[in-house]
Order: structure tokens, then C-alpha cells, then sequence
């Protein structure tokens, strides 16, 4: 499968069109949402008969970043290199701000390296994305007993690693705008140590895509928002964890600090 992106960096080019029927909307969320529903549509049909692979996420994926782009978003990427240094299974670790992370990660790490995510049981449950991302094979957490939920990460995170799938965790309770330090559990970094496995951190400004009031996927789309992501350097854990853990944390706070993203605690 080849690469959708081959250099370290990628920027929206300025030249990038706004799509007619976006503008026809005159700047509403509607044509943007009718796009990315219909390609979970497309993605549940293949879902459902078995034949949504790896490509074809990849594809969906790109599609998605593409949607984004035609309706005004702004994309700036950076250490993708970092994603083609290792050799192995990652384990990558990140800010959760939106749900169009969860949507156009895959583009840039699927082409490279088998992976799925942690996600929680709703995910799968849900009528229109659900057979698309249990086709991922994702790990699934309740969010009720963390020390169950523990578990079942250690112990498929184990098992998929040691297959050389790597794996995408947020580990915020919930994705949200504001970047809270303290609910930045370190199960990533556990899971990481116990696998014997190296970390990616990630670093992301998606409130391009706002989290909705009353529906959360179906939330307001700020033009004026650029969207940034950035892959930090693989990250052997030596010790405990806990230094890891705090430069994770660290870098993530530094770079939504250059964004002008908000952080709680921080003024």
C-alpha cells in the first residue's frame, strides 16, 4: 500500500479550493456532516460483507482528510518520519480533542503499519459506525469498572502488539477542547512497558471539528481553526514509566501552547 504522504511534513496547500456546495451552504456544518455520513455509510456496506480491510480504511480515511479540506479546514502535519523509523509495533499515544482524529489518523499510520485503537463499547455498539470499527478489531473498554478495563487493554494490547499490530490510545476520559493534564492517565505507557514495545506521541488541535451540544458527532465546523498534528520521536520506556509519562504529557502541552489551545491550569 503506498503512502498518501511521503515527506516529514504535509501543509494544506493555500491553493485548495472550497467545494461549491459547501459554499451553497453558506459556512453551516450540513454539507460537511452529509459527507462524512456518507462515507460511513459506504465503509458500514463493505463493513458488513467482510470486505473492508486495511486499504480500504486507509482510503475512507484519506477521503475524509480530503472533505475536510474541501469544506475550508487547514490541515499541518509534522513528524511523519518518526512514524517510519521504527520497525515494530508502536504503541501511540495522544490528545483527544474531536472526533475527526478518530477519522483521519488512519490515512498516515495505516499505509505503514497494521493498527487499531482503544475505543469504548458504544463505538461498536453504534448502528452506522459500529460494524466499521469492530472490522478493526479495536480494544473495547465499558468505561464503568476502570479496573476491568485495565485488564482487557494489558491483556489484548499484549496480544495484539505481540501480533505487530500497533496500537492508538487516547487516554482521556473523554475527548474534549480543553486539554486537562491530570485526567492524562498513563495506561499507554503500562502497556507500553509491559509489551516491550516503544511509544509515538502525538500531539493534535482538531476543534476544527467541534464537539456537538446535543449530538457529539454532529457538532459545529470552525473554518477559521487550523488543524494541527504532530508525531513526536519513538520512546523507549526505561524505567517505572513515570518520566515517560510526564515528557508525554509535556510535549503535548508545548505544542497546544504554540497552537493557542487552551489548558487547564495553565493561563
Amino acid at each position: 500500500m503506498k503512502p498518501y504522504f511521503t515527506g516529514d511534513t504535509y501543509d494544506t496547500p493555500d491553493s485548495t479550493p472550497r467545494f461549491l456546495m459547501d459554499r451553497l451552504f453558506l459556512g453551516s456544518r450540513w454539507f460537511f456532516v452529509g459527507g462524512y455520513i456518507g462515507e460511513i455509510i459506504r465503509s458500514r456496506s463493505l463493513a458488513v460483507k467482510n470486505t473492508y480491510n486495511r486499504e480500504a480504511w486507509a482510503e475512507s480515511s484519506y477521503r475524509i482528510l480530503k472533505l475536510i479540506e474541501g469544506c475550508g479546514g487547514r490541515f499541518h502535519m509534522s513528524g511523519l518520519n518518526n512514524l517510519r523509523s521504527v520497525s515494530g509495533p508502536v504503541v501511540f499515544i495522544s490528545n483527544h480533542m474531536s472526533i475527526l482524529e478518530t477519522f483521519v489518523l488512519p490515512c498516515m499510520i495505516v499505509p505503514l503499519m497494521e493498527v487499531t485503537f482503544v475505543v469504548k463499547e458504544s463505538l461498536v455498539r453504534h448502528f452506522l459506525f459500529g460494524p466499521v470499527m469492530k472490522s478493526r478489531n479495536p480494544i473495547v473498554v465499558k468505561r464503568i469498572n476502570p479496573r476491568e478495563d485495565f485488564q482487557v487493554v494489558m491483556n489484548k494490547g499484549k496480544e495484539l502488539l505481540s501480533k505487530g499490530v500497533s496500537i492508538i490510545i487516547f487516554p482521556q476520559s473523554t475527548r474534549n477542547a480543553v486539554f486537562n493534564p491530570e485526567e492524562f492517565n498513563s495506561l499507554g505507557v503500562k502497556l507500553a512497558k509491559a509489551a516491550g514495545v516503544h511509544i509515538i506521541p502525538a500531539a493534535l488541535k482538531t476543534d476544527f471539528w467541534e464537539n456537538g451540544t446535543y449530538l457529539k458527532d454532529i457538532g459545529p465546523v470552525s473554518r477559521n481553526k487550523p488543524i494541527h498534528i504532530v508525531f513526536d520521536k519513538p520512546m523507549e520506556i526505561t524505567g517505572s514509566g513515570k518520566d515517560e509519562h510526564k515528557q508525554i504529557v509535556q510535549f503535548i502541552v508545548n505544542n497546544l501552547q504554540q497552537w493557542g489551545a487552551t489548558i487547564k491550569g495553565k493561563n
